[in-house]
């Protein structure tokens, strides 16, 4: 553990619960925005590679309807 985070660490033991609490929220909301940048970089990925397989014709799609009737037989 480095120097800072140990001092950091420790300031943060002084705190009161509700603001550890706090402190806690935002260092977690903090990384989720790292690594929304992330997921949404991959999906964006994977929509371009969907759409150049659609427009190929490499895949083919198939009508909502019909998926959703199959999975009703299979599921009732």
């Amino acid at each position: 553990m480095s120097s800072l985070l140990q001092e950091v660490a420790a300031k943060a033991h002084n705190l009161s619960i509700d603001e550890r609490a706090e402190l806690v929220h935002e260092l977690i909301v903090s990384l989720d925005e790292g690594m929304d940048n992330e997921f949404e970089a991959a999906w964006d990925a994977e929509i371009e590679r969907r759409v150049k397989e659609i427009k190929s014709g490499k895949a083919k799609g198939r009508p909502a309807e019909e998926i959703l009737a199959e999975i009703r037989v299979k599921y009732s």
